[in-house]
């Protein structure tokens, strides 16, 4: 019962940090972001990417819901639901967040 808990509070967790990404916070805890220099940081558009990342924190937040959602009322099918979705906006955000500088000022 304790790991349907934590499972449910997850996807809290990613709601939070997708609200703070959407409002233009945070963007220190993109990783490869923050270890830019103040010259390279200047050369992207800080608020769109944030606002791409809160998104798709959202996204990785429904899926979390399913998974703990899954355990709870024990249907292993929302789990795969919830795998899938996971695995095909993880594949979405690689590809277009490196493809055509979408970031750049």
């Amino acid at each position: 019962m304790g790991d349907t808990i934590i499972s449910l509070l997850m996807p809290v967790l990613f709601i939070i940090f997708g609200v703070a990404f959407c409002l233009g916070k945070g963007a220190f805890l993109i990783s490869g972001y923050n270890m830019l220099s103040k010259e390279e940081k200047a050369k992207y558009d800080e608020k769109a990417l944030c606002k791409f990342i809160g998104k798709s924190m959202f996204v990785i937040a429904f899926s979390a819901f399913l998974w703990g959602l899954s355990s709870l009322i024990k249907q292993h099918i929302l789990f795969v639901i919830g795998l899938i979705l996971f695995l095909v906006t993880v594949i979405f955000i690689l590809v277009y967040s490196n493809t055509k500088n979408r970031f750049m000022k």
